[in-house]
């Protein structure tokens, strides 16, 4: 019997692959996190400030979903 894919390896994703799965650049990324404080905070690593941030799938799955409900509702007012 094939056991499912567990949710955790879909769990957290690194800042470049994200990315790439929204299509944007860093520096684009940046933009949209200051421009929207709702967006979804990343996770680091450790405290320096060089330290590796991953993004949680699920939170930011949420978000988009989130942005797309507010724009239909905006289209149909």
């Amino acid at each position: 019997q094939m056991q499912s894919e567990p949710l955790l390896t879909k769990g957290l994703i690194r800042k470049v692959k994200l990315c790439q799965q929204l299509g944007i650049t860093a520096g684009g990324l940046d933009k949209l996190k200051k421009r929207d404080p709702s967006f979804p905070k990343p996770i680091k690593d450790s405290e320096a400030r060089q330290a590796a941030a991953y993004y949680v799938v699920a939170e930011v799955e949420a978000w988009l979903q989130h942005r797309v409900a507010q724009r239909d509702a905006q289209a149909v007012a």
